[in-house]
């Protein structure tokens, strides 16, 4: 890679990304300690409130899970609001790799943990925040779904990733 983002280095230009990257991540994180009450201690509660039980279906599997799941809401909201606004802050870093002419495996890197990201913050809401749409399914089932869904994302990001390269690679053979 020659210049890039006006005089810095390819190497500079994604040291320098990486550094607004841990700058915004450490922002995000206070910034939501700061809007919502008491996060500290509703994360404490949250963890000890953990037990051992059987995974629903499974009978023989047990697993860690939130003996009261609903009774952690503000927790999942944080973990929601992380979500959405740092998969926000993915399209500026996938606007800035862009803009740098970052190696491919960068970018999709980047966009997979845009798709990611927003997920998990949709799951959240579905599967741990809101009731009317899955009303039928108990707390703890719903805390399995989410992670089943979590699980599930990943491999959906890994595929997005895998694609982008495989694309681009052609793109170059060709």
């Amino acid at each position: 890679m020659t210049e890039s983002f006006e005089g810095f280095s390819g190497k500079h230009a994604e040291t320098l990304i990486g550094a607004v990257s841990a700058g915004f991540f450490f922002i995000l994180l206070g910034a939501i300690f700061v809007v919502t009450p008491k996060l500290f201690n509703e994360i404490l509660d949250f963890f000890r409130n953990f037990d051992i039980v059987s995974v629903p279906n499974l009978e023989n599997l047990r697993l860690p899970a939130p003996t009261y799941p609903r009774a952690h809401l503000v927790v999942y909201q944080a973990v929601e609001q992380f979500s959405y606004v740092w998969g926000l802050f993915q399209i500026v870093i996938l606007a800035l790799r862009l803009f740098a002419g970052s190696p491919w495996n960068k970018k999709a890197e980047t966009m997979s943990n845009l798709v990611f990201w927003f997920g998990t913050g949709y799951l959240t809401r579905t599967f741990l925040i809101e009731t009317t749409r899955w009303a039928s399914i108990t707390g703890v089932t719903r805390w399995f779904v989410f992670w089943a869904g979590i699980i599930t994302l990943i491999g959906v990001s890994l595929v997005i990733r895998a694609i982008i390269l495989a694309v681009v690679s052609a793109r170059h053979v060709i």
